[in-house]
C-alpha cells in the first residue's frame, strides 16, 4: 500500500543495499561514529564512578550527574536549539565534552567531589545535545543516517565500559592518564561531521527550511518507477532526508509554506508526541534502569554453580550482557521493525517485577537463567529506542519532524533520572530484605 510503513522500509532496504554495493556508505559511517562518540563518554563515566568519588559516596549520584544535566537540555532545547546552525552545535558539543573530561582528570584528589561533579554536568550538557540534535539531523539524511545512529549508539555501552577497563587493567593507565585519554575521544566527532558527513542535504534544507513538500506519504516501488530516471536513482542512492524530500527535488514549483515555530506552537507539537512516542519510551527507561542499576545489585547466587569466584564480578557481567543485547537490537533496524512499541515496554516492566520478586524471594534456579533475561532486557530496550524514532520517520509530517525527533529523546533522559532515584531506593531495600533472610552475599560486595 502507497505509504505505508512496510513500504518505506522496504525502499530503504534497497537502498541500503544498494549504498553498500556503491561503497558509498559515508552516511551510516558518520552517524555510526557520532552516536558512538556522543554516548561513550556517558559509558566511561559511569564506568569511573567509583574511581572518580571513593566509596563513601553513592553511586546514584554520578548517575544523577551524568543524566539530569542532558534531561534538563533535551527538556527545553528543542523549543529554540533549531536557531543555532549544526556546524556551532557540533563545535560547542565538543568544547563541552573535551572541558569536562579534562576537569576529571586535572582535578586533585584532594579536591572535593563537586568540583568533578562540574566536569560530569559539561560532558551530560554535550551528551544530551548531542542526542536531540542528531536524532533531529536524520530528518534530512532519512533512515540511512537513524540505523548508524543506532548502532553507534549501540556500541558505546560496549566500547566504553570495555575501553575503561582495557587503559586501566590492561595498559596500566592511571585513572587521570585514562580520563585524559578519554578527552581526545571528541575530535572524532569533529572529523565525522565535518569530513565524512555528506554536507549536499544538510546545505539544501537550509535553503528549503520553510517549505511543505508534496503531500505527506512515502514513495513505494511504483512511485520510485513514475519519477524521471535521475530522481529515481536519487530515491534509492543519495543518502537524502527522506522519499518525500526526493519527491520535491522533482517538483521545485511548490510553493513554500512557512511554518510556525513559536514555542506555543512547539508545545502543541509535543503534547501530540506523548502517547504515541514518548511514554513507551518513558516506560522502557524507567523500567531497565532501574533494574540496572537497582536489582541487579542484588541478582547474586552461591558461588558454586556460577563462572565466578567473587561475588563483585556478577555485576559487571550483567553489563555486559545488557549492553550487548543493546547494541544487537540498536542496529536491526534494517532488518527488523517493531511498530507497537507498547508491547517491548510492557515487556520490559515484567522484566523489573520479574527479576525485583526474585530478588526478594529466590525462586531462579540458575544465575544462567538470569543473563538470558538481562540479554533479554537489553535487547527490548535497544528495540524500543531506535524503533520509537523510526515511526517518527515513517509517521510525522515533514515540517513537524525535525522538532519532533528532537523532543522526543527528553524521554530516555527523563526515565533515566526517574530509574536513578528509584534505583538507590530498591537496592538497599532489596539488599536488606535478603540479609534479613539470611542471604548476605549483597554485604560481601562491601567487604570484598
Amino acid at each position: 500500500m502507497p505509504g505505508s510503513p512496510s513500504s518505506s522500509w522496504a525502499l530503504y532496504r534497497a537502498r541500503l543495499s544498494a549504498l553498500l554495493r556503491h561503497a558509498d556508505t559515508h552516511v551510516i559511517v558518520a552517524f555510526w561514529l557520532l552516536g558512538l562518540i556522543n554516548n561513550v563518554l556517558y559509558v566511561i563515566i559511569l564506568s569511573a564512578a567509583q574511581d572518580l568519588v571513593g566509596s563513601s559516596v553513592p553511586k546514584g549520584v554520578v548517575l544523577l550527574a551524568d543524566v539530569m544535566p542532558a534531561f534538563v537540555t533535551k527538556l527545553v532545547a528543542p523549543y529554540f536549539i533549531h536557531r543555532v546552525p549544526y556546524s556551532i552545535r557540533v563545535l560547542v558539543m565538543i568544547a563541552l565534552s573535551t572541558s569536562g573530561m579534562l576537569l576529571l582528570a586535572l582535578t586533585p584528589p584532594s579536591q572535593s567531589v563537586a568540583v568533578k561533579m562540574v566536569g560530569v554536568v559539561l560532558a551530560s550538557l554535550s551528551s544530551g545535545g548531542g542526542e536531540l540534535s542528531f536524532l533531529g539531523l536524520t530528518h534530512y539524511y532519512g533512515p540511512l543516517s537513524l540505523a548508524g545512529w543506532g548502532g553507534g549508539t549501540g556500541a558505546a555501552g560496549l566500547v566504553g565500559a570495555g575501553l575503561y577497563v582495557v587503559m586501566t587493567d590492561w595498559w596500566g593507565f592511571s585513572v587521570r592518564d585514562g580520563l585524559l585519554f578519554s578527552a581526545c575521544l571528541p575530535a572524532v566527532m569533529l572529523v565525522s561531521f565535518f569530513v565524512v558527513l555528506p554536507r549536499g542535504p544538510l546545505r539544501q534544507s537550509t535553503k528549503l527550511t520553510e517549505y511543505t513538500a508534496v503531500p505527506e506519504r512515502d514513495l513505494d516501488d511504483q512511485d520510485v518507477d513514475d519519477l524521471p530516471q535521475s530522481a529515481a536513482s536519487a530515491a534509492l542512492l543519495a543518502p537524502g532526508p527522506s522519499s518525500t524530500a526526493v519527491a520535491y527535488s522533482a517538483h521545485r514549483e511548490q510553493p513554500a509554506v512557512p511554518r510556525n515555530t513559536s514555542i506555543r506552537a512547539n508545545l502543541r507539537r509535543a503534547g501530540k508526541l506523548f502517547i504515541p512516542y514518548m511514554l513507551p519510551l518513558l516506560l522502557v527507561y524507567i523500567a531497565e534502569y532501574t533494574i540496572n542499576q537497582g536489582v541487579t545489585p542484588t541478582l547474586l547466587f552461591p558461588l558454586d554453580g556460577t563462572p565466578f569466584k567473587e561475588f563483585r564480578e556478577f555485576y559487571p557481567m550483567y553489563g555486559f550482557l545488557y549492553q550487548l543485547g543493546v547494541f544487537i537490537s540498536r542496529s536491526s533496524i534494517p532488518w527488523v521493525r517493531i511498530h507497537n512499541l507498547y508491547l517491548p515496554s510492557l515487556l520490559q516492566v515484567g522484566n523489573l517485577v520479574l527479576l525485583a520478586l526474585h530478588a526478594m524471594f529466590d525462586f531462579i534456579p540458575s544465575v544462567y537463567i538470569v543473563f538470558i533475561l538481562i540479554f533479554w532486557e537489553g535487547l527490548l530496550g535497544g528495540a524500543v529506542y531506535v524503533n520509537t524514532f523510526a515511526e517518527i520517520l515513517d509517521e510525522v509530517p515533514a515540517e513537524d519532524r525535525e522538532f519532533s525527533l528532537s523532543a522526543t529523546s527528553v524521554s530516555d533522559s527523563g526515565g533515566i533520572c526517574i530509574a536513578g532515584f528509584l534505583s538507590i531506593f530498591m537496592e538497599v531495600r532489596l539488599c536488606n530484605w535478603q540479609v534479613s533472610r539470611g542471604r548476605d552475599w549483597c554485604r560481601r560486595i562491601e567487604v570484598g
